[in-house]
Formats: structure tokens, C-alpha cells, sequence
């Protein structure tokens, strides 16, 4: 079975076609970060549009790659949500026209669960059971994963996600757009000594995240240190570290919570080097593994969208004919295709 994945919850335009029983044949994708870079942020009515521009060649693109035609697909898969309204619906109607002239079957599929399978693309993917932390722009949860669908969530932010806490902290520090790497390279300069900043909810049970507070102290930093040439890095690698140890600290709890030994990492903020040596060194010390998506696969994209497309419409689940997208879905409301009750 030949699906093609379409990502375009957000600001980058992924198109890729996965085989079931050659794996992922091609990948395409285009970045908006150029875009967006002028307003410091993603501004949703041009993500929209760009994604409309550029649905229809990335998809040549990814066919030629590949070596098929439109007549090869067996299905399309799209991401439903969550996401930005705009840039979902142009995916969306993209997908279901196209597999409407094919009359092949279209599946909206969900961008968290895309991401949480991503690593099954690599050589050595995780076997189940395995505790997922989801890291992005807007997600931070730590997730039991028992299989396709049966997902168990274990803790999450409370406010701000790791991704968003790392972008603001980067325009408190006058970073460019996105801030998230730019911070990262910036924390590589600093002085892992000078500034020693809360490590948030680790002084308390239980699987949560808050970086709302962690943000705030870095503003009064900031402040209190305006005019010091020296202190951005040493005050961008302190963040970093606060964030680094916060999400160790939680998985290495979940981990011993769970009695499993697979960790999975994955999202934009699964690229972060500090936070890949830190859970390594996690995982060692208990003896277990973790996996990652090779880095193009961190950041959103169709690859992790058709295998999960594919995993799906293979067990059996179809879609309706509506273009339904949502931009907020629950990763808990999603059920097993391989259910009776499953939709």
C-alpha cells in the first residue's frame, strides 16, 4: 500500500509518499521560516496561502522522487489537526480533492500521533510498550504508548510548551526567528556556571511541566544584566539547562513509574543536542534505550503523516467526504483502528 502523507498544520509544507513494503520512497518539504522571519512570527493567513502554492508542486515532486504516478497511490493522508484553522483546511481540501479524482481513500490523521510514530521510520525503531515525550512549539507531554491508538497521557504542560517557552525566551534575548536553534547556538557560548535558574514542579511529585515561571525569571535576568556583553549567553545557556534538567528529571520519573525501558523523543524540540546527550545519560543509567527521528524528521513534515496514514487506513479506518479539520484535538480522544467501535 502506497499513501501519500500532507502536512500543513503550521508553517512548513511536507509532502511524502511511504510503501509498506519498501518504506518511505520520498520527502518533500518547503519551510516558511523566511516568511515569517520579517514579523518575528508565524502570521497564519500567509502560512495559508503559501501552503496552497506549494501543495501541488512538492506533490510532483515527491511522485518524481519516488517513480510513480498519480495512479500508483493507493491513499492520501492529511493532517486533520491540531494546527492552525487557515493552513489545515488548505491540506485538507488539497487531499481529498486529489483523492477524490483518484477514487482512493482520504484519512485526516492527528499531528501529535504523527509525530509520537516518527521514529518507527528509522532502522531501529522502539517496540511497544514505550513512554513518549512529545516536545514542540506547542506540546510538552509525557506519553505511555501501548500501540497504535492506546495512548496513555502521563503529564503535560501547564501553560507554556518547552518549544514556545525556548522562542520567547529567544526574542527576550533579541534572537532571530526562529528563536528556538538560534538560542541553542547562542547557550553554547555561555558559562554553565555563572546563572543557576529553578528547575519548575521537580521539587514535587508527579509528570507535569509549568515553563511559564522559568520565562519569568529569565526576564528579570535579562533585566537586571542589560548593558553586560557577556551575559545573553551565559543567561541563554542557563534557560536551556533549567529546561534540559526539568524534562530528564520528569522522564527518568516516568520511566521508573511505567517499568519500561524504551523512550522515545520526539518533536521540533527533540533536535535540541543538550537535551539528546542529557535523556541519553537518563537512559543509561536505567538501563534502557532511547529513540529519536533522524533530525529532518523532528520538525513537522509528511513523512511521520503518510506512516501514519498508512498504519491507519491499513488497519481498516476510512474518513467521510467532509473537509473536518480541527485545531484542537486531544491525543486521548484517539482509539485504535484495530477496535470494532473504532471511527
Amino acid at each position: 500500500m502506497r499513501i501519500l502523507g500532507i502536512e500543513s498544520s503550521c508553517d512548513e509544507t511536507g509532502v511524502a509518499i511511504y510503501d509498506g513494503e519498501r518504506g518511505l520512497l520520498s520527502h518533500a518539504l518547503h519551510s516558511q521560516v523566511d516568511t515569517h522571519a520579517v514579523y518575528g512570527g508565524v502570521v497564519p493567513e500567509l502560512a495559508s496561502r503559501d501552503h496552497i502554492r506549494r501543495l501541488a508542486p512538492l506533490t510532483g515532486q515527491a511522485l518524481a522522487e519516488a517513480g510513480l504516478e498519480r495512479a500508483d497511490l493507493d491513499g492520501i493522508a492529511y493532517t486533520r489537526g491540531p494546527g492552525l484553522m487557515g493552513a489545515l483546511l488548505a491540506g485538507s481540501a488539497f487531499a481529498r480533492s486529489l483523492a477524490w479524482s483518484l477514487d482512493i481513500p482520504a484519512l485526516g490523521v492527528h499531528h501529535m500521533e504523527a509525530h509520537l510514530l516518527a521514529p518507527m521510520l528509522e532502522d531501529n525503531p522502539p517496540a511497544f510498550p514505550f513512554v513518549a515525550l512529545l516536545v514542540s512549539g506547542g506540546h510538552t507531554m509525557l506519553v505511555l504508548v501501548a500501540g497504535l491508538g492506546r495512548y496513555r497521557l502521563l503529564g503535560q504542560s501547564l501553560d507554556d510548551a518547552a518549544g514556545e517557552a525556548f522562542d520567547k525566551t529567544a526574542k527576550l534575548l533579541e534572537l532571530p526567528y526562529p528563536g528556538g536553534p538560534a538560542l541553542e547556538k547562542l547557550a553554547a557560548e555561555g558559562d554553565p556556571g555563572r546563572f543557576r535558574f529553578p528547575r519548575p514542579m521537580t521539587d514535587r511529585p508527579g509528570l507535569d511541566f509549568s515553563f511559564s515561571g522559568l520565562k519569568t525569571h529569565t526576564l528579570n535576568t535579562v533585566h537586571e544584566h542589560r548593558g553586560d556583553p557577556t551575559a545573553r549567553a551565559d543567561i541563554a545557556r542557563a534557560f536551556q539547562d533549567a529546561v534540559v534538567d526539568t524534562m530528564a528529571i520528569k522522564c527518568r520519573r516516568a520511566l521508573e513509574q511505567t517499568g519500561v525501558g524504551r523512550l522515545v523523543v520526539a518533536g521540533g524540540v527533540g533536535a535540541n543536542q543538550a537535551l539528546r546527550n542529557r535523556l541519553r545519560e537518563v537512559a543509561e543509567k536505567r538501563d534502557a534505550t532511547v529513540h529519536y527521528p533522524r533530525l529532518a524528521l523532528c520538525t513537522d513534515n509528511g513523512a511521520m503523516v503518510a506512516y501514519l496514514g498508512h498504519c491507519r487506513l491499513a488497519a481498516g479506518q476510512r474518513g467521510d467526504l467532509s473537509f473536518d479539520v480541527t485545531a484542537r484535538w486531544g491525543l486521548e480522544e484517539l482509539t485504535d483502528p484495530g477496535r470494532p467501535d473504532a471511527a
